[in-house]
Formats: structure tokens, C-alpha cells, sequence
């Protein structure tokens, strides 16, 4: 039977071909783990490298790694943002229904952001772990139930920036320190999941701080970026019905028994029938999520199982491992092997000239 190495693995133009060839280089390397390693989340991580399967395996692992060492799946399920209703009065934000292609709508009213209260309500370190736990809310939770309400795969967002009032001033070393801690998660380990940005009552002042903001984001963020002035309201109609808009962006919702839309939440993520739906995660404990290849004792028949026949398919694939190299090294071996033969030619014919008597050295094999 012939190996199968990386360069085997059939690489077409369809995006459904190349989820599958990663899949299969992550598998062969024995990084493919039994969580995260969803259809969705590999199709992500390779737009985020324009379909380079090393650079996105490289992007990939260095997730895992991150969840692993910030302990992502204790914060999901444990921590408890006690400040929230607190942090909301002064950074007012949150998600709230969906556009009209049924993807969710996150706002942030920054114009509105009173940092000094926002830090002595919270730290950077908390509201960062508040921002992954309502990351990992969106990817299980809000985009399951939109596909569902949409009745197509959602699995990215439509966001809102408000910056009325914001300008250079705005951008102290604290607004800093959380716009890049903020950003760089996103950007590594959350990829592709922003649709569309629309910056709104964008003034001549946010227009200089925008020249500064845009130098640490991606050319694909940048792309998705529409900085508007106080004459917005069409493009965000364009997008989003009236009825799922806020008044004070221009629509006609107020959530008024929610103390405010950025209050809500509102969404059909909180729909009772799509919410029974959609499958509860499984309970992780950082134990299990630092460990790929353990299986406690006490975890379900189901996940062991599940976990089982990962282990078995790792096992078959063992013995390709030290074949899976990438092109370079393979020429590399073959161009060896070729000038070792060309070494044993030239050996063999000394040895043919050199007297009987002569001992030769035999060359040891490398």
C-alpha cells in the first residue's frame, strides 16, 4: 500500500475540498483534537489564511494553544462578570436582533464611553475575559440559532460602531491597552467571523484617530470597513430592516421592556423553541481541555467513545507521520539520495582500481 504524505492530499478550487484536505493534515500531524475541530472553525482559520493549509495549520495550532493556555473553556463555563449592568452605563454595548440576511447585530456606542468609570467598575484583564466568554456565546449559541431562524449556515456578525463625539483625545494608553488586546483576539483566534463594520457619526476628529485604529487591523478587516458621517441612516437601512434598528441609530426599536436595546440581548438566540434546538455544550474541565489524547474516568459513554475512535484513527496514521514532510524537504531527501547513489557508483569503481591488498574504509551509511 502506498503512503500518503502532504503532497497527496487533492487540493481543489471548492472551499468543501480544501475544509477537508486541512482536516486531513491536521489529522496526519496528530493535530486534529476531538473539540474545535468542527467543519466551521477549520473553513475559518483557512479564509483567514487565504486557503494556505501550513500558514493555516500553523494559525490553527497557535489557537488551540491559546485556548489551552488561557484556559478559554474554564472562562466559558465559570466566569461571572458581576460588573456587567455597571460596565454597560459607562461603555454602553451588546448585541441586538439581526439583519436582513439573518446574521446578528452587534452595537457599541464608543461615542458614549466614559473610560475612567468603565475602570473603576472593571479591570482590562475581567472585561477581556467577559469579551471571550460572549465570544464563545456567539460561536455556540447565537450563530447555531440564526442558521436555525435564517434557515441557511450564519456564522458571522454585522457590527455597529456609533463614534459621535470621538476624536485623538479619545485614545489614551488605557483605550490603547484594550482596543489592542481586543483586536488581536479577535483577529488570531476568533477569524472571519465579522461580516460587515459600519462606523457611524464618523467626525473630522475620529477621521485622524481612524488613521491610527486602521494601522493595527488586516487588509480582510479593512475591506469589510464603511466609515460614514452623520448621513448614515441609508446604508445601515440598506442592511438592517427598521424594526430591528435602534432609535438612536435611527430605527424603530427601543426595547423598552428591557431597559434599552443594548440592554436586551434580543435575538433568536433567545427564541424558547430554537433555544431547545440547539445542543447544550458539554461540560469541560480544564483537565480534559489540556489533554487531547486522556479521557477521565468518570466522562460520558458517548464522549469516551467519540474520543476512542479519534485515538484509533491517530494510531493508523502513525506510521505516516515521518513521511508527512512539506515539498522542500522531500526534494531535498530525494536530491540526497540521488548524490548518495552517485557516492557508492564512484566508491565501487575505486575499489575495483585499487590493489586487493589496499584496504578500503566502507563508508557508513548515513
Amino acid at each position: 500500500m502506498m503512503q500518503e504524505t502532504d503532497r497527496d492530499i487533492h487540493i481543489s478550487d471548492n472551499n468543501e475540498d480544501m475544509v477537508e484536505a486541512f482536516r486531513k493534515l491536521l489529522l496526519l500531524h496528530g493535530h486534529l483534537p476531538s473539540k474545535h475541530g468542527d467543519h466551521n472553525t477549520l473553513r475559518r482559520f483557512l479564509k483567514m489564511r487565504d486557503f494556505d493549509l501550513e500558514k493555516s495549520k500553523d494559525a490553527f495550532l497557535n489557537y488551540i494553544k491559546w485556548r489551552v493556555d488561557s484556559k478559554v473553556d474554564f472562562i466559558s463555563q465559570t466566569f461571572k462578570f458581576e460588573e456587567y449592568g455597571e460596565v454597560k452605563k459607562h461603555y454602553p454595548h451588546g448585541f441586538h436582533k439581526v439583519d436582513k440576511t439573518g446574521r446578528p447585530i452587534y452595537i457599541e456606542r464608543l461615542g458614549m464611553a466614559d473610560l475612567t468609570a468603565f475602570l473603576k467598575a472593571t479591570t482590562i484583564d475581567r472585561y477581556v475575559k467577559y469579551h471571550i466568554k460572549e465570544q464563545e456565546k456567539t460561536l455556540r449559541f447565537r450563530y447555531p440559532a440564526c442558521s436555525i431562524a435564517a434557515d441557511k449556515h450564519v456564522s458571522s456578525t454585522t457590527t455597529i460602531l456609533d463614534v459621535s463625539g470621538m476624536g485623538m483625545s479619545n485614545f489614551s494608553k488605557p483605550a490603547r491597552s484594550l482596543f489592542m488586546e481586543i483586536q488581536k483576539i479577535d483577529s488570531n483566534y476568533y477569524p472571519e467571523t465579522l461580516h460587515r463594520l459600519f462606523v457611524v457619526n464618523a467626525s473630522s476628529g475620529f477621521r485622524m484617530l481612524w488613521l491610527a485604529l486602521k494601522t493595527f487591523l488586516d487588509a480582510r478587516t479593512l475591506a469589510k470597513v464603511q466609515v460614514l458621517g452623520p448621513n448614515y441612516l441609508g446604508e445601515l437601512l440598506e442592511a438592517i430592516d427598521p424594526s430591528n434598528l435602534p432609535t438612536f441609530l435611527g430605527g424603530n426599536c427601543t426595547c423598552s421592556d428591557h431597559g434599552g436595546c443594548l440592554f436586551s440581548d434580543e435575538g433568536p438566540w433567545n427564541d424558547p423553541d430554537i433555544k431547545k434546538k440547539i445542543q447544550e455544550p458539554s461540560t469541560i474541565g480544564d483537565a480534559d481541555s489540556e489533554s487531547m489524547d486522556k479521557v477521565s474516568e468518570n466522562a460520558p459513554a458517548n464522549q469516551k467513545e467519540s474520543t476512542g475512535k479519534i485515538m484509533i484513527t491517530l494510531e493508523k496514521y502513525a506510521a505516516l507521520k515521518t513521511a508527512v514532510k512539506d515539498s522542500q524537504k522531500v526534494k531535498l531527501i530525494e536530491m540526497l539520495e540521488i548524490s548518495l547513489h552517485e557516492t557508492k557508483k564512484v566508491l565501487n569503481g575505486l575499489a575495483e582500481i585499487i590493489e586487493p591488498n589496499q584496504p578500503i574504509d566502507k563508508c557508513k551509511p548515513v
